[in-house]
């Protein structure tokens, strides 16, 4: 369950992804890597800056859905 309480310009790690177009285990796998910082939330509901997922999705090639 997502937390119903984030602070604004902040994004749960569900929306993250879905801004990304990845699973949660893409976003893991981001923040292990160094290009995703967490900035709050708990340990089991981070919460990522809006303008990180931004900037980090204007990075990233688009991608076909069709």
């Amino acid at each position: 369950m997502e937390s119903q309480i984030i602070r604004p310009g902040h994004l749960t790690a569900h929306q993250t992804a879905q801004q990304l177009g990845i699973t949660l285990e893409g976003v893991r796998k981001l923040v292990q890597r160094g290009k995703l910082t967490r900035s709050g939330g708990s340990p089991r509901q981070p919460w990522y800056a809006f303008q990180d997922v931004a900037a980090l999705a204007a990075k990233r090639p688009a991608r076909n859905t069709a």
